[in-house]
Formats: structure tokens, sequence, C-alpha cells
């Protein structure tokens, strides 16, 4: 709904020779299905047969929609790479879908991406002049570009990746599959998550520990910010030359992006929203029959806000799960149906009751209005809005599709201002400094509140919408 939205889910696999890799992406990219609904891709090598000799699928639409058990048995090899996309940068195009797979002079190679690369127009004119990339490359080529660029003058693929991440700059995670090897990366800052995992000889990589866990395995670790990871028949060699002493890590895995039954940096995602929630319940009082969330992305922190503040937990809601996604409606009118076709309110629980009602964010407000109209008709007597997250006042460039300063509506409106748009009874946000609570000492990125954005200088990334930013 009227939500934020992660770009992409990244999973990668090395197995012995033999192993039906394909399988086991496909279990992983499900678990992954949150982080992108637009499109999804497996591309799988036989470490074991010819160089180079990629089977690929990728389509528009859900993991299930693109793929058949018929068409997984047709994707033969040990070792694979797959990816769920939603667009940010690039438009929702059947060519914009991953994996990317390219052939070049020393090799080939497939890749799957997720973040923004936000100095990937600079990098893309320098590979347009070199007769590389063309004027519609997205940052995932541009990426998979600049890799085959140093691979020319590299030793072996892992160098060529480490001489292009030193180049980039921007939030992301990339798997990248040659012949015989599987090589991950992640952002010096950690803006993107990606864990390791194993399942007996097979090592696994994915965007978050819950992949792991669909496809039979058990999470290592995380992948360091700014590590690179090497995975072949010897087993897994780490290069951590890259990770520097200052990291960032998406606050908002924590809040919204995220599985409840991932643990992303050392931080199991379902306790921090019942932190939240407690923190929220801690800052104010108000007097209430019950506490609801709205589902999903607020049934946690309401639970916490729930047992901190002694008033009872209900589930007010009921979601129908096989609605498309309503961030996609192009108009208002149709966002408002879509809100009426995925939930309704039972009647018999909110009526005469002053609710709490819990969410994790406001962007535009359209939808949390709908909701609250929807309360008010079923009978209920108050609404008073907790939101598990500060308010929303800048874009993101690091991959998640915050939408420009403009349509942000906390960026032109006061809070007692939102709380009436929206007819709520009263209106809270977390703090910035509860995120303390959440997470504990763990160095999070909040620029999307803070408008405090963790780049060399603002203006390698900001295009207007924040030329009021500070560098961390």
């Amino acid at each position: 709904m009227d939500k934020p939205h992660e770009a992409c889910g990244v999973f990668g696999i090395y197995g012995p020779e033999g192993t039906a890799a394909a399988e086991d992406i496909y279990y992983g990219l499900t678990a992954l299905q949150h982080r992108g609904q637009e499109s999804a891709g497996i591309s799988v090598s036989d470490t074991g047969g010819p160089k180079g000799n990629y089977c690929m699928k990728k389509g528009m639409g859900l993991v299930s929609e693109v793929f058949s058990k018929e068409g997984l048995k047709k994707l033969t090899g040990n070792m694979g790479v797959g990816h769920v996309r939603y667009s940010t940068t690039g438009g929702s195009l059947p060519e914009n879908a991953q994996p990317i797979s390219m052939n070049y002079i020393k090799g080939s190679l497939s890749l799957v991406h997720n973040g923004n690369i936000v100095n990937a127009a600079q990098l893309k004119e320098a590979q347009m002049n070199r007769g590389q990339a063309h004027y519609t490359s997205s940052d995932s080529e541009v990426l998979a570009y600049e890799i085959i660029s140093q691979r020319i003058n590299s030793g072996s693929i892992e160098e060529a990746v480490k001489r292009a991440a030193g180049k980039l700059k921007g939030g992301y995670a990339v798997i990248i599959m040659s012949p015989q090897k599987l090589i991950a990366m992640r952002d010096p800052l950690g803006l993107k998550p990606l864990v390791l995992g194993r399942r007996e000889e097979t090592w696994m990589l994915a965007s978050e520990s819950a992949a792991i866990t669909a496809a039979g395995g058990q999470m290592i670790r995380d992948v360091l910010p700014g590590e690179i990871l090497t995975v072949t028949r010897r087993g897994i060699q780490s290069d951590q030359s890259l990770c520097g002493s200052k990291e960032a890590h998406c606050v908002f895995e924590y809040i919204y992006f995220a599985r409840s039954d991932s643990n992303i940096d050392g931080i199991p995602v379902h306790e921090a929203r019942l932190r939240a929630g407690q923190a929220l319940a801690k800052a104010e009082t108000v007097k209430a029959d019950l506490v609801c969330g709205v589902p999903d992305s607020g049934l946690i922190a309401a639970e916490g806000y729930a047992e901190a503040s002694g008033i009872p937990f209900a589930l007010v809601f009921h979601k129908n799960s096989y609605i498309g996604r309503s961030f996609i409606k192009p108009t208002d009118e149709e966002r408002r149906t879509a809100v009426h076709m995925k939930l309704s309110v039972l009647d018999s629980i909110v009526r005469g009751k002053r609710i709490i009602l819990i969410d994790d964010s406001i962007v535009r407000g359209t939808t949390m209005k709908q909701i609250i109209v929807m309360l008010r008709a079923a009978g209920a007597a108050q609404v008073h809005v907790r939101i598990s997250s500060p308010p929303f006042l800048y874009p993101c460039y690091y991959g998640t599709d915050v939408p420009s300063a403009g349509q942000l509506i906390a960026s032109e409106h006061s809070t007692e201002e939102i709380r009436e748009r929206i007819g709520a009874d009263s209106l809270a946000y977390l703090k910035t400094e509860d995120f303390q609570v959440m997470t504990g000492n763990l160095p999070l990125c909040m620029a999307c509140f803070t408008g405090r954005y963790p780049a060399e200088s603002p203006s390698q990334i900001c295009t207007g919408d924040c030329a009021a930013s500070q560098r961390f």
C-alpha cells in the first residue's frame, strides 16, 4: 500500500556437482518475495560442464508465476544466482529483469544486484566513451560492465570485482557467478543486507536469513560491510581489505523491509519491532480500550505497545492476501479501492471502542486516511494513531523507493496537520533517539528521517530534494 519499497532481493548458491541449484534458489526467492514483486529470475551453471554455459530464465511477475516445476527442471547446474525485483533505477520492464548475463573476451558472468549505485551516471559515461555501456543501461548493467572492464587488466575475476567495488558509491549487495566461482560483495557502509549460510557442503548467500532457512540451510553470519566473499569447490575465501570503520545500516530493514523472522547484522527483526512498539507506549499514554496494528507491518509493534501499556491487543482487520499490491495503482481513487479490497474491519471488535492504531510509517497519508474511515464506519469511538518510525522528510538514494520530498506528507505538513488530514483523534511518531532501543549501538542510516546522508558529499547524490542535507 502507501509504503516505501525495497529495491530487490538476491540469492546465490554453490553446491557439490550434481546439486540441483535452481530448486533451492526458487525456495530462497519465494522467501524474499516481499522485497520485490515486479520480476524474478534464475541463472545456473554446472561447474563440471562447459565453462560459461549458463541456463537462465527470467520474467515479469511473482516467483510462482515465472517458474513452474517443469521449468525448474530445465535449469540444470550446481551453482546459481536468483533475483526478485522492485524497480528504483530503470523502469518496470522485461529487459530490466535480472540476473544480468554477459560474455566478454576473458569469460562470462551472471550478476544479481540489490541497491542503487549513486555514481552510475558517471561510470556509464566513461563506459560509453569506451564503447561498452549504452544509454539505456540500468545501474545494475553499469556494475556488470565495470567488472568486465576491470577484468581485462586483472589476473582473476575476484581482482576485477575488487577493483570495480573500489569505484562504486551507494548501497549494494551483489552476487556474481562466473563459470567456476560465486562471488559476493556488500557496500562498505552496510546499507544493504547480505548474509552467508550453509547446508552441509552447499554454500548460500541471500539478502535475508529467512531465505537461507527456506532453502534448508543455516545462517552462518552476515557478510561484513565492504567484504568480498569467493566460493569455489575448494571452499570459501574472504577479502576484507575494503572494509572501513564507518557503517550506516538501513534502519528501515528493522522497521518494515525485512521479514520478521530474519536476523540482520546481529539484530532479530521481530525483537526490534517489539521494542519499537514498547518505546512508543512509554513516550506518552492515551486512554484506550484496545491496541491493534495495520497488517502485516504494524502488528509486531502493536504487540510491543500493548505489552508496555497494559492495554489489550486485538486483531481487528481481515487481510485478503490474494489481492495485487495497491502501491502500483496509478491514481488515488484506485489506491482507495485497493485498500478496501485488501482490508476489512471486524466490526464486532471495534464497535464503541477507543483504539490505538499502530503502523510502521506514513508516506502520502492516503492509505492511513482510508483505514481510519473504515474503522469509524465500523463504529470505533476514537482512533489514536502511533507510528513506529519518525516522519519521512527526505527521499532515499540507496535503492529504497521513497518518493521525492514533495510527495512526502510530513515534508510539507506538521504532525497536527497530518492528524487532521488523516482524520485521527491523535497522532505520534517514534523518535530517532528510540532507534537505539530497537537496534542497540548498531550504526544506522537514518537519512530519510534526518537528511544526513552517508556520502562523501551530498552533491554526489542530491538532485535538489535534499539541499539542506548534511554529511555524516
